[in-house]
């Protein structure tokens, strides 16, 4: 599949269920083409799916009620699942994303203050800096220059996280966790049916952990010299997250206890928030970019209010609020390519109703934003791209769980303010220089991951705007 068919039509999106088929053999075409070959249309016109699997029960919540009925109000009995647990302990280590109960909310606690307003607030000139020296690289290229986008965005989300969160630049931690978390998102493409099987899928997970705890001998090594390093200057320490996790270990002479860390729960929290903290973001520009590239009016008045407010000078933190429109182009961007298109699935606990609908105890429960974001009860015209379905006064008549990129209720990402202002700060940077264009041989194909990614990456090419072009010369 490649670029949308014109700037002018509703566009079909890559990824997007398509229409009802009426032969069984056009189904079955169609649901190859999903994102997540499972659903079928009632998926996206009903308000909650529930059924019965060789594996047991099943609900697929679609409903905004029925969503914070399941992560808001009763969320204790809609815990993960053991296995969804176990399978982002074995990705990630026990950080935010493979720990649950008392452990997460120690974690959570202790991580909270690095990601609350002030905090974020503060991360703004590091976040600026990252992206200049990144635009300075742009700029040393040719024009026309060809690029994967989805790979250079990573690039310059992870020197941003590093940065910001743990006050580093180190090529050598940064190559680290990069390749960390590249083999841990190619241990999450390999998951799949057999991993529910009781005895093939144990054997499985057993070799994947066994495979990633191996392979992260490098990673550990070079976290330790980090926390040691941070420890033997605490005195005059960045008040960045590395530092909050450092002295949290201090408190319990590095036993872990009592609201103290371990040093390998400062190890998983480092190598979970580069995971959530660069990945996800970067996934989000690259559809924004892709997206730009296909909307020619839209891209025309991102850059229109960006000439305006900022005049041609890097964006800072206090002009968050004056680039509305631009925020609305982010935030439609993940309405239709959520970074975490499926939320974990959740187990029942105890039997309940949600929607009028009875959930057994023991049912595996879903809340999938892809779903959420394309339903047709919720949008009006979900597959089209619209950055003015978020303006404010829409935004205020939408109801509150029908949009979810960062999740909901006690698990909501903690990084969500981090995220948002850090694609908005990028964004607007490179924006104003900058109008990339989708590649002629460009597959345009979304993978769900942990994370949703593009299959064959995002190939466009450099083209400065044609303002800043004669700017330059």
């Amino acid at each position: 599949m490649t670029a949308l068919d014109t700037p002018d039509a509703p566009p079909a999106l890559a990824g997007a269920l398509p229409p009802a088929a009426r032969t069984r053999a056009q189904r079955r075409r169609n649901r190859r083409l999903q994102l997540f070959p499972g659903l079928t249309n009632a998926a996206f016109e009903e308000p909650i799916i529930v059924g019965r699997s060789v594996f047991g029960p099943y609900a697929l919540i679609n409903d905004p009620a029925g969503v914070r009925r399941v992560l808001v109000e009763n969320a204790a009995n809609y815990p993960k699942t053991a296995m969804d647990l176990r399978f982002f302990t074995a990705l990630f280590g026990g950080g935010l994303l493979g720990s649950d109960g008392e452990t997460w909310r120690r974690h959570r606690r202790i991580m909270a203050p690095a990601f609350d307003p002030r905090s974020v607030a503060a991360y703004g000139p590091a976040i600026t800096a990252a992206v200049r020296d990144h635009l300075a690289k742009w700029d040393g290229l040719p024009d026309g220059a060809p690029v994967d986008m989805a790979q250079d965005m990573k690039a310059l989300t992870l020197q941003v996280i590093a940065r910001t969160v743990f006050s580093t630049d180190s090529a050598e931690v940064i190559d680290l966790i990069g390749g960390a978390l590249s083999r841990g998102l190619e241990a999450a493409a390999d998951a799949n049916i057999l991993d529910l099987l009781p005895l093939v899928g144990e054997w499985r997970m057993r070799a994947r952990e066994r495979r990633l705890a191996a392979s992260s001998a490098g990673l550990d090594a070079a976290v330790a010299r980090l926390v040691a390093a941070r420890e033997a200057a605490l005195a005059t320490a960045p008040n960045d997250l590395l530092t909050r996790l450092v002295q949290a270990k201090d408190i319990e002479g590095g036993k872990g206890g009592n609201g103290g860390l371990s040093a390998k729960e400062i190890r998983d929290e480092i190598i979970t928030i580069f995971m959530a903290g660069h990945e996800t973001t970067a996934g989000s520009l690259s559809w924004i970019w892709y997206l730009l590239s296909q909307r020619p009016a839209a891209a025309a008045r991102l850059r229109a209010e960006l000439d305006v407010i900022l005049g041609g000078r890097a964006p800072e933190q206090a002009d968050l609020p004056r680039l509305t429109y631009t925020r609305q182009v982010v935030e439609e961007a993940m309405r239709l390519y959520p970074a975490a298109p499926g939320l974990s699935t959740r187990r029942a606990l105890e039997t309940d109703e949600v929607c009028g609908r009875t959930i057994p105890k023991g049912a595996s429960v879903t809340v999938m934003p892809w779903v959420l974001h394309r339903h047709r009860r919720l949008w009006d015209d979900p597959e089209r791209f619209d950055p003015d379905r978020f303006a404010p006064d829409a935004a205020s008549r939408r109801a509150r769980f029908a949009y979810l990129p960062f999740g909901a209720g006690p698990r909501v990402c903690i990084g969500q303010v981090l995220a948002l202002n850090e694609t908005i700060l990028i964004l607007a940077t490179l924006a104003q220089t900058y109008a990339p264009r989708l590649a002629p041989d460009a597959e345009i194909v979304p993978v769900a991951n942990v994370t949703l990614g593009l299959k064959h990456g995002l190939k466009m090419t450099l083209a400065r705007r044609q303002e800043s072009a004669e700017k330059h010369t």
